[in-house]
């Protein structure tokens, strides 16, 4: 079971050298903006790493949207990134669900992701696999609540997808991590990665405010439950930097009773 963290773009195996990772994620241009990724100069060293990569695409994507001057640049912009992530050797390019606005609705968003991928497919295809992230907050959003994700996954049956599990997500989203792992994979059939995260607020709260596994308002030991039933790769997005999530990536592979990389 590879285990990381999520990291500063500039030099990410660097980054998961300081911190004992076996995987990172990281971003490929602004997640607040909406410049295509440049092709990067370490690429080479990039595809030879042992180290597992994950892109998060950026913040600002929004395929769900009704408002088509978010929703076809969003639509360009994963496309793009799937494309660059892909030329670096990522495993997957991870996606916040969307949303619709206040008063729109909903099923035209899930609809939006179906065109989506089809939008891609036309174009020969994501380069890699896309990993939907189910999100915090919003009475709107397309995957916050099962509920929500079923209708999702239901619109993109004719599609290869995969899911990202995000634990301080679903806390803060209302969803009880007991049994979560099963209960996701009777709607995904599949979990690709788990972000391991710890919230800062309460069950419910719709806010997305990451902590450390040994702080917050989730039980660590439910977090390690996730993973271990999930089986899938685990990327920590925690506050503190290298001495923080350092310590929250010995703490899972502890008790995860998984190795160390190889030096």
């Amino acid at each position: 079971m590879r285990i990381g963290a999520h990291v500063d773009s500039a030099d990410p195996l660097s980054e998961a050298t300081a911190r004992a990772a076996d995987a990172v994620q990281f971003f490929l241009s602004d997640p607040q903006g909406w410049k295509a990724p440049k092709p990067r100069e370490d690429a080479d060293r990039l595809r030879a790493a042992e180290v597992d990569l994950y892109v998060h695409a950026p913040y600002v994507i929004n395929v769900a949207t009704l408002n088509n001057r978010i929703r076809i640049p969003s639509r360009k912009l994963l496309l793009g990134h799937a494309t660059a992530a892909a030329e670096i050797g990522a495993k997957g390019l991870i996606v916040h669900g969307g949303h619709v606005n206040s008063g729109d609705d909903l099923a035209v968003g899930f609809d939006n992701w179906r065109k989506t991928f089809a939008y891609a497919a036309d174009a020969g295809g994501f380069a890699l696999p896309v990993l939907i992230e189910n999100t915090a907050g919003g009475d709107n959003a397309c995957a916050r609540r099962l509920d929500a994700l079923a209708r999702l996954w239901d619109a993109l049956g004719d599609y290869e997808v995969g899911f990202c599990l995000d634990t301080c997500h679903a806390h803060a989203g209302g969803e009880e991590l007991l049994d979560l792992v099963d209960r996701v994979k009777a709607i995904t059939g599949r979990i690709d990665l788990v972000h391991a995260n710890n919230s800062k607020d309460t069950f419910g709260s719709g806010r997305d405010r990451h902590d450390n596994l040994d702080g917050g308002t989730i039980d660590p030991d439910l977090v390690v439950a996730v993973i271990r039933a999930a089986g899938a790769p685990a990327i920590v997005e925690t506050p503190g930097g290298v001495d923080g999530q350092g310590a929250d990536i010995a703490f899972l592979r502890d008790r995860l009773a998984v190795g160390s990389p190889a030096a």
